[in-house]
């Protein structure tokens, strides 16, 4: 995420909230905080959620697998994402996002993602309010589904990204479905290129992370 907050609560027409993520920052990982747009009580807000889907019924928050992504094809069939998949979709904005290939030895080899005008993307999101702990938190997973052509040459999946314009459909605020906004996104919409390994290391940072391989 490289975009600052006051520019995508100006794009995403959200009222901020005043405990946003720092940014810039290059090497999003789970379990922190990031942006993220919701419409709960009528109100588009800005907001910051911990990316890493917690179930209301979990005892902890590492209690099960860490669940960052949600696939577009069960989403409304498991009991883990099912009501928030029909009540609380959230639209998660990135500058961009990683996937990665292996060499013939094995070795992860890092792909930046991104759009060809900067511009940010909306990734598809549901939220869940765990409240089990010592204080409510807020956490959130990306909607994921079958990779476009492009895509498909680094990963068989991709996250649903929304056109802008749908923005308002998948957060609830129209009366048209929402599960026809879970799609690949149309050829073009991304380019991509290699990058250095740096970024398999959740302790790097920096624009370096995203310089082009022949580049950095």
């Amino acid at each position: 995420m490289t975009h600052p907050s006051d520019a995508l609560a100006r794009i995403f027409d959200a009222q901020p909230d005043n405990d946003l993520p720092e940014g810039p920052n290059y090497n999003v990982c789970p379990t922190v905080q990031v942006h993220a747009v919701t419409n709960a009580d009528g109100t588009r807000r800005l907001q910051s959620l911990r990316w890493g889907f917690v179930p209301f019924w979990a005892k902890a928050l590492n209690d099960g697998p860490l669940l960052i992504n949600a696939r577009a094809e069960t989403i409304v069939e498991k009991p883990t994402f099912r009501d928030a998949a029909k009540k609380r979709r959230c639209v998660i904005p990135a500058s961009g996002f990683y996937e990665w290939t292996k060499d013939a030895q094995g070795n992860r080899l890092p792909w930046f993602i991104h759009p060809p005008d900067d511009a940010p993307l909306a990734f598809a999101g549901i939220w869940q309010v765990w409240d089990k702990g010592e204080a409510p938190v807020t956490t959130c997973a990306i909607v994921t589904c079958a990779a476009n052509d492009a895509m498909g040459r680094i990963h068989h999946r991709m996250p649903v990204i929304l056109d802008r314009k749908d923005v308002a459909r998948w957060l609830g605020e129209t009366d048209e479905p929402a599960a026809p906004l879970m799609r690949p996104a149309p050829e073009g919409a991304l380019e991509m290129y290699r990058v250095d390994s740096a970024v398999n290391s959740n302790r790097a940072g920096g624009p370096r992370l995203i310089a082009p391989l022949d580049a950095a």
